[in-house]
């Protein structure tokens, strides 16, 4: 049976990876970011400062997937474009995605930098957690400012599908943000030791130096030559900006509500105490690294699906999307093994705490069980995102968070005192239901094309 599914899909399988591995690397570099922060505040500064990662990362994380979303709406439209081999309309297609990001950057910096600072104060955190939080806060926020000037260029290569470009930028700026984050916060060489504010200067030092050099490499890359014929006259189009919001949008609010359900979980958990949260951290920070791969096998089948959907092959666009199932399902199945596997020594990276150890090793067994779900349920609206249906995946996403999942953990980890377990139960299984309405609706969807 195996072996005649692969032959089914092989060609798929080939195309699909080696478009998505380029992708799963730099959508990885986005979460790396904090990973690194985690594990550098976590062995240098203790857990305190730990948990005060935990918050911040929490909030900023919703912050990101946002600016993410909204920078995607510019990709399936880019791949739908270059599927008609409309070309010119591509580079206009992107200096209003510039225009679009960028106000969205300066917008998500003030609701991070004013609002978040308002917000902490009253999520009933510990006082030294908080305390350690704001410095590290002020310093993130800047960052979505180029993070969007830098998303907005990645996303047009991408698009067209040039993916192994922002994967090498990704890559070398994670190096450098590690190597910087443990300078500042140590206090090595010389240099006075920042605390948990390191890697806040790390982090923003290392997302400018990024949005540079890709902007640099597509605008003087020969490949984007004939994309970018109207891109230099930097003309605003209410229309195109009104196209690239309208995909745009409710891709943020999938990704929101999803992420922003994760980070409510981290402030009721918050409310339990500061070890759990630390915990909390430690096991969601590498339950983010494997969705963010995992996202980037969505990214891919979003460009896919896009130029099949432009050219109208509705049979190629349908395999080529089950193929991405296949592969996000064998990819997390993996992952799933190593959490199982490891799930006593990978908090080791992060904390010294053997209480924080404890319950991050627990909480890596729910992670595992999860991972099918997760990566079953990016890749289903990736492949939809592609197809133009974003309005009735948000509102499942929305239900299956925030209606059914955060509710059903709060009641378990509060209510019933069942504690940071509870909240992940309540977690678990909103995955498990977006996930199944997802391919229920891309199978209705894509059979129905198909037979046109």
């Amino acid at each position: 049976m195996f072996l005649g599914i692969y032959k089914k899909y092989k060609i798929h399988y080939i195309n699909n990876l080696s478009l998505a591995i380029p992708v799963v690397i730099s959508q990885l570099g986005h979460t790396l970011v904090h990973t690194a922060d985690s594990i550098i505040v976590g062995q240098f500064a203790g857990t305190s400062a730990l948990a005060a990662v935990s918050l911040v990362n929490s909030i900023f994380m919703v912050i990101m997937m946002i600016g993410i979303g909204i920078s995607y709406g510019l990709t399936p439209l880019i791949a739908q474009e270059n599927g008609k081999h409309n070309y010119t309309e591509c580079g206009k297609l992107l200096v209003n995605s510039l225009f679009l990001n960028l106000f969205f950057g300066f917008a998500l910096y003030g609701l991070m930098y004013f609002g978040s600072v308002f917000a902490i104060n009253h999520l009933n955190q510990q006082p030294e957690v908080v305390l350690q939080s704001k410095p590290y806060l002020k310093l993130l926020s800047i960052s979505i400012i180029p993070l969007m000037f830098f998303l907005t260029f990645k996303q047009f290569a991408e698009g067209l599908g040039f993916t192994k470009q922002a994967m090498t930028i990704t890559i070398m700026g994670n190096i450098l943000n590690i190597l910087v984050g443990i300078t500042l916060v140590k206090g090595l060489f010389g240099v006075n030791a920042f605390g948990i504010s390191g890697v806040g200067y790390s982090t923003l030092i290392d997302r400018c130096l990024m949005a540079l050099v890709m902007c640099f490499y597509v605008l003087k890359s020969t490949h984007f030559k004939k994309y970018l014929t109207h891109f230099y006259a930097l003309k605003f189009d209410k229309l195109r900006l009104r196209r690239i919001f309208k995909q745009g949008a409710p891709t943020a609010l999938q990704y929101t509500f999803e992420v922003s359900a994760f980070s409510g979980a981290a402030i009721i958990i918050g409310t339990i105490g500061t070890v759990e949260q630390a915990a909390h951290q430690v096991a969601l920070n590498l339950a983010s690294t494997t969705y963010m791969m995992a996202s980037g096998i969505a990214a891919a089948a979003t460009i896919k699906t896009g130029y099949n959907l432009g050219a109208k092959n509705f049979k190629n666009l349908r395999l080529s999307a089950i193929s991405s199932y296949h592969i996000a399902l064998v990819f997390m199945g993996f992952t799933a093994l190593l959490f199982v596997a490891f799930n006593n020594y990978l908090p080791m990276l992060y904390s010294q705490d053997a209480r924080v150890i404890q319950i991050a090793a627990s909480l890596l067994l729910f992670a595992a069980i999860f991972q099918l779900f997760d990566g079953a349920q990016v890749v289903g609206l990736g492949v939809l995102r592609g197809m133009g249906d974003v309005n009735i995946p948000t509102l499942i996403t929305f239900l299956a968070y925030w209606v059914f999942g955060l509710p059903v953990g709060y009641y378990l980890g509060i209510v019933l005192e069942m504690g940071v377990y509870g909240v992940w139960i309540g977690l678990t299984l909103a995955l498990l239901f977006t996930a199944i309405f997802l391919f229920y609706r891309f199978n209705a969807i894509s059979k129905r094309l198909v037979l046109k």
